[in-house]
């Protein structure tokens, strides 16, 4: 294979001679020798943030031009047709382009340089080639000189990710909202098919599976109204902010123009910190999100065990998931609840990642975190396992759930829960007596009462009515 030759001041290293990946990626390859993939939604998102920085970085040089037509500028001014091509290539790089020449492990040191020169080496490459030029000739167009003008890994990588955070949240925002609407049309399908409610996991009172649904639906609810505010708390980015936010070596006119030439790239509401210092320095921001995701995680996995736990064989509840998959390799016939393991599964990778975010957070020292590319990788990968997970609980789960309405009316109508709706009308004690004869004689309610005589047939029936099991609490007309 042909080879170029590459160089820094750490030395020499051969690269092959079509790639578009330098010596800084191949450092980093060999230094970090993980084999996670870096998230493509981050790489995009650094195209982006690329892009801006270029844009910005073009009308400054115009600025510059028209002000001093004529003489000599005491700074270096990138020619425009270099401008255009990086600018063209980051553009690529957004949309996923040149992925595979993205070498950088997803866990790295060096607080996310190595990641950065990743991207810029692709980018000074590829616009090389557009040029006319091969890859490394760096004369032309370099890496750090062309590519990285104007900025610092510590800017461009942290608001990257905070890009590619916001476009994830938008996604899972769907995801949330199409999952409640989901459970929506469970809740208003069996509105008034009574079930049995456990407290403890025994038998309680009366509910409905209305009920049950509505729980998760409102949930899910509060799950997307705080997941709407998390723009609120990521948006804020230290583009501009250079090294540690001080904007050193950064032009002011680039400081107050790229987030604005950001926003209209992107569509999000990101804005520029007041204090870059301290948006460079502190990461509780996506500590708080990731807390939000968390919790709707927690929620997820809340109402998976629940679903698993009314389907199995040991509560014979009435409810029914779809049958996905074969279960076993030896068992004949037997179906596992697959998607709500799932779930669970990916619910306690979030739980994890909760706790590595919050104490690389913390480890941040002084001006600067440098585990940013661990924090942000687990931070994309929660927004990815939860989005998954709301989409496979709708489609192949929520939207084929069936309830046997007999059979979960018959269970309540032979259950001792169903004394607990008695009580007002013939005491706690007649109704724990009625509770254990029900019990231990597996009469129905209707039975017993036929033995007893607690109450006339008919006023029994109208008691057991949904409506009235079902209703937020009696008055005194219905005592009589």
């Amino acid at each position: 294979m042909e080879q170029r030759t590459e160089s820094d001041f750490l030395g020499s290293r051969q690269i092959p001679a079509d790639a578009l990946y330098g010596i800084h990626a191949l450092r980093a390859k060999e230094n970090f020798p993980d084999h996670s993939p870096f998230h493509m939604e981050w790489f995009c998102a650094m195209g982006i943030v690329k892009q801006a920085c270029y844009l910005t970085a073009a009308s400054y040089f115009k600025a510059l031009n028209e002000k001093f037509s004529n003489k000599e500028l005491p700074v270096r001014v990138i020619p425009g047709e270099v401008l255009n091509a990086i600018t063209e290539a980051a553009s690529e790089v957004s949309k996923g382009n040149y992925f595979s020449d993205f070498i950088v492990p997803a866990i790295s040191g060096g607080a996310g340089t190595s990641i950065n020169m990743n991207v810029n080496e692709i980018i000074a490459n590829a616009a090389l080639l557009k040029l006319g030029f091969k890859p490394g000739e760096y004369l032309n167009i370099d890496p750090t000189e062309t590519a990285n003008v104007f900025q610092s890994t510590n800017d461009v990588v942290p608001t990257a990710l905070k890009v590619a955070v916001m476009f994830l949240l938008n996604d899972l925002e769907t995801a949330i909202n199409e999952l409640r609407a989901g459970f929506e049309v469970l809740e208003g399908r069996y509105r008034d098919d009574l079930r049995i409610a456990y407290t403890q996991m025994q038998e309680a009172v009366p509910s409905s599976y209305g009920k049950l649904f509505s729980n998760y639906s409102d949930a899910l609810s509060r799950d997307w109204w705080r997941v709407s505010k998390c723009y609120e708390r990521i948006k804020v980015v230290n583009l501009g902010g250079s090294a540690i936010g001080t904007s050193v070596a950064v032009p002011r006119f680039f400081v107050m123009e790229v987030v604005q030439q950001l926003q209209q790239l992107t569509g999000l509401p990101v804005t520029r910190g007041e204090n870059l210092n301290d948006t460079t320095s502190n990461l509780d921001s996506i500590v708080e999100v990731h807390a939000i995701l968390k919790a709707h995680a927690v929620n997820l996995e809340k109402i998976s065990n629940d679903l698993r736990l009314l389907a199995s064989d040991l509560t014979d509840a009435g409810l029914k998931l779809p049958r996905m998959q074969a279960g076993s390799s030896i068992m004949p016939g037997k179906v596992n609840p697959v998607i709500p393991e799932f779930v669970i599964s990916a619910s306690h990778q979030v739980y994890a990642n909760d706790g590595l975010i919050s104490g690389l957070a913390a480890q941040g020292c002084l001006d600067l975190n440098a585990y940013v590319p661990m924090i942000g990788h687990v931070m994309i990968g929660s927004l990815k396992l939860l989005i998954a997970s709301c989409r496979t609980m709708l489609k192949n789960m929520v939207a084929g759930i069936e309830v046997d309405t007999k059979t979960s009316l018959n269970r309540l109508l032979h259950s001792p829960a169903i004394a607990t709706a008695l009580s007002p009308y013939i005491g706690y004690h007649k109704a724990t007596e009625i509770a254990l004869l029900m019990k231990s004689g597996k009469k129905s309610i209707l039975e017993i009462n036929d033995e007893m005589k607690l109450l006339p047939a008919e006023k029994l029936e109208e008691l057991l009515k949904p409506a009235n099991l079902l209703k937020a609490g009696y008055t005194i007309n219905d005592l009589f």
